[in-house]
Formats: C-alpha cells, structure tokens, sequence
C-alpha cells in the first residue's frame, strides 16, 4: 500500500535566507520554507566547455581574455518539493521550468508547485532551480547598480513604436545605450564572464550536472514557454537521457537559435479575435465594451487608440480637501493602453472581463478603471537604495527582467539591424499582429549593441539551424498568415533527434506569443514525437483550464501513453466572460465574479476522485497563475 507523509504548505514568508546554505559540489539539501520544501546550493564551473574537457585551452582561434578562469563558479539555487506518497520507497523526480528566460524556478515552484504535483502525481518529487544569472543564484545578471538608477532609467521610457513619429528611433537609441550600460555594469562588478556562458546551452549541462548528483539517469521535464527550449536544447544535446518531456507553450527552436523572429505572434490577433466574438456573444451585461457585432467592437477599439493617442485620459488625482494622499498626475497613453491589451492576451479567462470595463470607461474619458486594475500588477515602486549583492532571502519576483535579454542574446544571432532597417522589421511585426506588434518589437531590438558572445554552443544545436531561404521563407509565410509548419512525411531535409523516448508537444489553439505552428515545426524535428492542441486561447495551456489535458500529462508521465497525433482537449467552462478566475481579491476590486474554485458548470462533471482532483488542480493554476504576466511588454513569456 502507498504511504503518505504529511507536508507542511509553501510558505515564501517564513524565515529563510539562501545565504545561510553553504554551498556544495555534491548537492546536500536542506530543510526551507517553513520545511515544505528542500533547498540547496549547488557550486558548478561557470565555463561546461573548460570543465568537460578538463582543460582552458581551445585551438578555436577566439580572444580568449574574458575566457577560462578555472576559479570562476556559479551557485545556483535548487528546490525540491517533496513527494508526499510513496509506493515503492523512492518517489520519481520531476523537473520544471517555468519560462523566460529568466523565470525563477524557486518562485514558480513555491507558487503553484503543489498544483503541478497534483497532475504528475503525488509520489513524484518536483524540483526546480534558478538557472545561472537568475534570482537566488550567484552571480546575478544586473543592469544597474541600484534600484534607484532602474527608475530612472525607466521614467525615460518612451513609450511602443508606434506611438508617434521618430519613437521607433529613439526605441532603438535606448536598447543600444541599455546594451552597453548592462554589460559595462557586470564588468566592472567582477561578473562579466558570466556573460560568456549564460546560453541555453550552458542551462542545459546545469541540468544534466544536477541529475548527475541525485542519481537520476535520464529527465523527466515539463518546461513552459521559454523552459519548451530549455528542454528541446537539452534533448538535441542528451537525445538518450530522455525519458518523458512535456514542452508546453512553444517557442519555435529554429527562430530562436537562427532569426527572423517574426513567427511568433502567428497566432497573437487570433486571441485578440477571441476579445471581439466572445464579448458580442455575452452581450452588453457581461461585457462593458459592447456593440452589436465583432466587428464593430474592433472598430470602436481602434477608434478609441487613435483618440487615445492624440488626448491621453488622466487619471484622477485626489486631494488634500477629500481626504486623499496627494499624488502626482499621471496620464493613461496610447503606450499603455497598447501594452495593457498586449498582457490580456496571455490569460483571456483572467483579464478579458476586465479589460472591457477599462475600455469602457476610457472611452468616457474615465480612467479609474484603467488605474485599479493595472495597479494589482505593478509593484510598489523599489526603493531609492542600492541593490543588494548578498543572496536575496526568497524570490520575490517571477523573474528577472535583465536575464531575459541576457540568454536571449546568447542564443541569438548577432543583431545587426540598422535603425532603418529595425524601422522595417517593427513594421512588419504590427502588419502581423496590430494589437502587439508594437509592444513586441522590441525584444530581439535588446540586443542591439551587445558585443559579448557565448563560448558554448555544441554541435548537436546545429539541429536548429536554418539555412538564409528557410528563413526568409519563414518570415514571408507568417506575413501572409500562413502556417510554416514542416510535415515530417514529405519533407526530406527536415532533421530529426531520436530521444530515448518522444517528447509531447502541447499548445494552445492561438496562443499569442509561442503559437501552434511552432509546436509543429518543433515535433517535425524530433522522431515520433506528438503535438496535442488545447482549444482555448492564450499563452500555454495553464492559461485555461482543461482536465483532458492534464489527463494526458498524467498518462504520459505515469504510463508512457501518447494521444493521437493532432488530439484537441476542450478546456473546461465557457471560456472568456463566462468565467471570470482571477484571484478572488481582483474580481472583488473590479466588481466582477468569481470562478469559486471547482469545476464550472458546462465542465465534463467528473464523479471519479482523480478526475476531481485534476479538475481542482488545473482550475487553481489557471486562476492564480501570473507568470509571464509581470513583464508582459517582454517576449516568450
């Protein structure tokens, strides 16, 4: 029969400071987190190329300055949720990444790992870690040396591209001037080699190195978002070590390591789409931002950004007389208007409710609405001191803004887009998706100016590659709004990776920064691999939730079962409007309806234990799961 143990809840409050973990080379844990979870630090070498090879020569030709110190460590945090019931006296390990790059493993698996376990099952041990560069780990990718020159920086902003004439050239002045400022910063604190070695590629032998020291012999992995190329690079690298991956929510392995980035918002208008037909079929009682067809709901939204842009609405500033905190004037912006519509997009069942009343309320020149709701997902503004060096006692944020732009250049080709040329590709981007071109644009733009370059890169990535035509061919096809999807039956140069056993794939229907095409163009690389479709919207399949997928995740992980190539799984309720789940404080302060937590009605109404369970499971992760969203003007988040 199963034990079970009891295991105290994830406590992020209680007291705990990673810096009093000393770190190790052989992985010793200890108790954290109220002791819910197990924590270490593991010591790794910072150059894999150096330590693998046993040595800090390389005949590659390369100036090798900033290269081969064998002292040059990195710590990273690593966490373990316990399994809290076992059968055979040994739990399987699970690991996850939650996206980015950058995300905080610590703060993902502290967050909503109980809800993950739930699906995979409570004998698997979860475990996440920090990758290199980020949150608990050491040394930190830091752009600045106090919080205070972030804020200042930040108050200079600009606003998105398309805001008025000549931004886009002042966008692309600042992402140069931030470039050298990030990387003139990590050198003079002493971490700038830490920029020679914070590719995918370097995560992925962290990983391996970490399975190596618990005794796991091949990976169990659920990555999302970003974390879909964490695991499909360390599939390329170690095709043997795998034993199940889930990649949820893909980002299109060949545009990530080869350019174009263009692809990827497919699929982004598809969800705004979603905005326009599910509001006309509530009706004007559910939705705020109501008229009497699709269409017309898209006209009046465009309407209202071309007023926006010329008569900003501002907010309402209380005053001394009513009894308010005097507050400085702020303006709600066509920017802002743009960049909130860009984040509703990866989680419609969260934000499409809201969003309406905000619109609503802007067109009449109220901005009220527009101020409680963007203010449930900004932070207190940090304070005007210098940023701490120490080990940060717990991972207060899902991730870390100047990592993203840190791992993506390291993957990345070199940027080598002129103003004018940056201009043309801006513009290409919002011809594809007007709703976040603008916002989206910038990203490959961040590493305008960065001149440091990864020193591992193994061949096995060459997987990856596209040739100057498949690339091009990619950008063409997502102009025109069609799939590039390669159809592993008749495309004979497509290569393929045989992993120990296939990867599933899953995605959404029209997820608005990792769409479905990439799915398919990523299975259509690995041998027997299996593409499984959540109809919902959004971004990966925890923007909704749907009991069918997680029966599948399950099976996989337990069973080795796959579905049929192709299978869609419903998501249980009735989509946007008609279930609203965010967090029972939000829906609250914007006078909307709560989820309640169970399965909504119009669900598949499981009686089995399991099923409930997992219906539980992936109703919580989708009501409370805000990854992604924190810094929803970024990429694949």
């Amino acid at each position: 029969m199963p034990s079970s143990v009891t295991i105290p809840a994830p406590n992020p409050e209680a007291p705990f400071r990673w810096s009093d973990i000393p770190p190790s080379r052989t992985l010793s844990w200890h108790p954290c987190y109220n002791g819910a979870l197990d924590c270490a630090r593991l010591d790794l070498p910072m150059d894999w190329v150096a330590a693998d090879a046993g040595s800090l020569d390389d005949d590659d030709g390369d100036d090798d300055t900033h290269e081969g110190d064998p002292n040059e460590r990195v710590i990273l945090a690593i966490t373990r949720l316990r399994a809290s019931t076992t059968s055979t006296g040994k739990a399987k390990t699970l690991f996850f990444n939650p996206g980015g790059p950058g995300g905080s493993g610590i703060w993902a698996l502290l967050d909503h790992g109980r809800d993950l376990q739930t699906i995979v099952g409570e004998d698997y041990d979860i475990v996440s870690f920090d990758p290199r560069g980020v949150g608990a780990s050491l040394p930190r990718v830091e752009c600045w040396t106090s919080a205070r020159e972030r804020l200042l920086w930040e108050m200079g902003d600009v606003g998105v591209v398309d805001a008025h004439d000549g931004v886009v050239y002042d966008t692309y002045a600042r992402a140069v001037a931030l470039s050298g400022v990030c990387e003139r910063t990590m050198i003079r604190g002493g971490k700038g080699a830490l920029l020679r070695h914070l590719g995918t590629a370097s995560h992925a032998r962290d990983l391996r190195e970490i399975m190596r020291l618990m005794g796991e012999e091949r990976l169990r992995y659920w990555g999302f978002s970003y974390g879909t190329v964490l695991g499909g690079t360390f599939a390329a690298m170690y095709p043997e070590l795998v034993e199940r991956m889930v990649n949820d929510g893909n980002v299109d392995y060949r545009e990530w390591y080869s350019g174009g980035y263009v692809n990827f918002l497919h699929d982004a208008d598809k969800v705004m789409e979603g905005f326009y037909t599910s509001c006309y079929e509530v009706g004007p009682l559910r939705c705020a931002f109501w008229v009497d067809s699709p269409e017309g709901i898209r006209q009046w939204l465009e309407a209202l950004l071309t007023k926006i842009r010329v008569s900003p609405v501002p907010v309402p500033v209380p005053s001394s007389e009513d009894g308010g905190e005097e507050t400085l004037p702020e303006l709600v912006t066509y920017s802002k208007v743009k960049r909130m519509l860009s984040t509703a997009l990866y989680q419609p069942l969260h934000r499409f409710h809201h969003v309406a009343t905000v619109l609503a309320g802007l067109d009449q020149g109220d901005a009220g609405p527009y101020q409680t709701y963007t203010s449930l997902d900004q932070p207190s503004p940090p304070p005007f001191c210098p940023a701490a060096e120490s080990p940060i006692s717990s991972p207060s944020a899902e991730d870390n803004p100047d990592a993203f732009s840190a791992i993506l250049c390291s993957d990345a080709h070199p940027f080598n887009l002129s103003p004018s040329e940056f201009s043309g590709y801006a513009s290409r981007l919002i011809t594809l998706s007007p709703t976040s071109g603008a916002v989206h644009s910038t990203a490959y733009l961040s590493c305008a100016g960065r001149t440091v370059r990864p020193r591992f890169r193994p061949p096995s990535l060459d997987l990856f590659s596209a040739t100057e035509a498949e690339t091009a061919n990619k950008t063409a096809s997502a102009k025109a709004d069609t799939n590039t999807t390669a159809n592993p039956d008749t495309d004979t140069t497509t290569k393929k990776m045989k992993t120990h056993f296939p990867i599933l794939f899953i995605n959404n229907q029209a997820d608005n920064i990792t769409p479905l095409v990439s799915a398919r163009n990523n299975s259509a690389l690995f041998s027997s691999s299996v593409v499984l479709v959540q109809n919902s919207l959004g971004h990966t399949s925890l923007a909704a939730p749907s009991t069918c997928t997680a029966r599948w995740v399950r099976k996989y992980f337990r069973e080795g079962e796959f579905p049929e190539q192709e299978s869609v799984c419903e998501e249980d309720g009735g989509g946007p409007f008609n279930r609203v789940a965010f967090s029972p404080s939000f829906s609250k302060v914007m006078g909307g309806q709560d989820g309640g937590g169970g399965v909504m009605e119009g669900g598949d109404g499981h009686e089995e234990e399991e099923d409930d369970k997992l219906a539980r499971a992936v109703d919580q992760l989708a009501r409370d799961r805000r990854w992604g969203v924190k810094f929803g003007a970024a990429w694949y988040r």
